[in-house]
């Protein structure tokens, strides 16, 4: 009998990364089945509100306890709780896909490790990053995250371009076309400066990457003395 199996027409993600995913997913179904009328009668209405008033991060209590120079865990638990709660389903929607698709290509190069660290310490940059330079009152979604994961991306793939002599230029244009979206949307619609989280994370994620993988900062100084 041959041992012989069919390859699967979808290759398997890291676990980490269906674990974040759920993450974000399972409270999303909740608060959407809820506002459908689906579960939990009228209260569950204000479930979603509710989640937002109690995990979104607060510009507002960052502004606090940087003036009283306290940190209240309360509001400091905010910064890995924010990218779990979403506005809509459809912001949920599009963060969703962006880490199944991000963390399934950073996941098959470093780990799935590598992922649950880029998504956790990227979403405290962003929201740090939000806090100091914006006075907007609220930072929801995972999407400095996810940009982390972009970050992470860029790097592997501006490496690879700096080893084989390709144009570096290739590396940056996702998250190019991701901010010229941005740009189009804010000429056109009061979309606040959820944008400063999200390149935050970005950055943030490059730089990790940058740090963690073997070479990493040798290529970046190389290039910059080039410069």
């Amino acid at each position: 009998m041959s041992d012989y199996k069919e390859p699967s027409p979808v290759n398997p993600l890291p676990p980490a990364v269906w674990l974040l995913f759920l993450a974000l997913a399972l409270p999303e179904l909740a608060f959407s089945l809820a506002e459908a009328g689906l579960i939990g009668g009228a209260g569950a209405v204000g479930w979603r509100l509710n989640a937002l008033n109690d995990y979104a991060f607060s510009g507002v209590a960052f502004d606090f306890m940087v003036e009283n120079g306290r940190l209240l865990p309360e509001h400091m638990l905010r910064f890995v709780t924010y990218p779990f709660v979403f506005g809509s389903f459809t912001s949920f929607l599009f963060a969703g896909v962006i880490l199944l698709a991000m963390g399934k290509m950073v996941g098959d190069v470093l780990g799935g490790w590598a992922v649950a660290l880029v998504f956790f310490l990227c979403g405290i940059f962003g929201a740090l990053m939000f806090g100091w330079i914006t006075n907007e009152s609220w930072l929801v979604g995972a999407y400095p995250s996810v940009y982390g994961l972009i970050g992470t991306y860029t790097f592997l793939y501006w490496q690879r371009q700096v080893v084989s002599g390709g144009p570096q230029g290739q590396a940056f244009m996702l998250i190019g076309v991701l901010m010229g979206i941005q740009l189009v949307f804010g000429a056109f619609f009061q979309v606040g400066y959820d944008w400063v989280g999200e390149l935050a994370g970005f950055v943030a994620g490059f730089a990790i990457t940058a740090i963690v993988v073997p070479g990493g900062m040798a290529r970046v100084r190389a290039v910059l003395r080039r410069r």
